[in-house]
């Protein structure tokens, strides 16, 4: 297995560091999945761990001038990898006034995401940072846990209120719950509820755009809710630095809240799922 690719737009340097740093906002361990397409971002918690999960699609063209890679075989022309995140996003730290990047699969002691940054100087020759980040290389045999989650059916697709509007709600609802309650319907509405045993605060967002309706009523009006850990879904808000062009909730009733980041150069997909107790 082979891989290599070369970034020399500073724009794009510091694009690809915010994605990094998004994810690594929302877990310690992702996965990396190489195709001759595109870089895949992942990670996939077990239910004790909450059961969040992350889908994030990167087009290589739109980030790498040069890029090659070889995967496990002709028939299997892909590479999965699992790391510690901050390792990576602490690598490309040193990258943000860079002349180009250099991201290569190499093998050390151990196998490692190599980083080469080629720094600009006052000399006549280029300064350059090597990082190596150790990675475990994923067996053929485990790749299908890796995969672009399944599109469930939706109940209500609905877009998102300024994030930044969310996030200060959030951010103070945190401190008076463990878990939110998110309500959608289908006449554009989005509550987020919080509840104890003393209080019960609920924030309304009104005249927000619809993309779908899956209609159980013969009314055509519908209300969908899910619980979801409040602290995952704060991380998230906090977390993410792409400044996407919409965010689209989908919520499937008392099973799962989906939100949807879409931006020109890539997309994130995290999962929230309902909590019972």
């Amino acid at each position: 297995m082979k891989f290599r690719g070369k970034i020399v737009e500073i724009s794009s340097i510091q694009h690809f560091s915010r994605i990094l740093n998004t994810v690594g906002k929302l877990t310690k361990v992702a996965v990396l999945r190489i195709t001759p397409s595109h870089l895949y971002l992942t990670f996939n918690e077990k239910i004790t761990m909450g059961g969040s999960s992350l889908w994030c699609e990167i087009p290589q063209d739109h980030y790498f001038c040069e890029f090659n890679m070889e995967g496990l075989s002709e028939e299997n022309n892909e590479i999965f990898l699992e790391f510690q995140i901050d390792n990576l996003v602490t690598a490309f730290r040193s990258a943000q006034a860079a002349k180009s990047v250099k991201l290569k699969l190499t093998k050390k002691h151990v196998p490692c995401l190599t980083l080469e940054v080629e720094l600009p100087s006052l000399h006549s020759h280029s300064r350059i940072v090597v990082h190596d980040v150790p990675v475990l290389v994923i067996p053929r045999r485990l790749w299908e846990q890796f995969q672009e989650p399944s599109m469930i059916q939706f109940d209500v697709s609905i877009y998102m209120p300024s994030l930044k509007v969310v996030r200060s709600v959030v951010e103070r609802m945190k401190n008076i719950s463990t878990f939110m309650t998110m309500f959608a319907s289908s006449e554009g509405e989005i509550d987020l509820r919080c509840e104890t045993d003393t209080v019960t605060i609920t924030t309304h967002f009104k005249d927000l755009n619809l993309t779908s309706v899956l209609t159980h009523t013969s009314d055509n009006k519908q209300k969908v809710e899910c619980r979801i850990d409040i602290r995952k879904f704060n991380q998230f808000l906090f977390g993410q630095q792409i400044n996407p062009a919409k965010v689209v909730c989908n919520i499937t009733h008392q099973q799962m809240v989906q939100f949807f980041l879409l931006h020109d150069d890539v997309s994130i997909q995290y999962f929230l799922p309902c909590i019972f107790s």
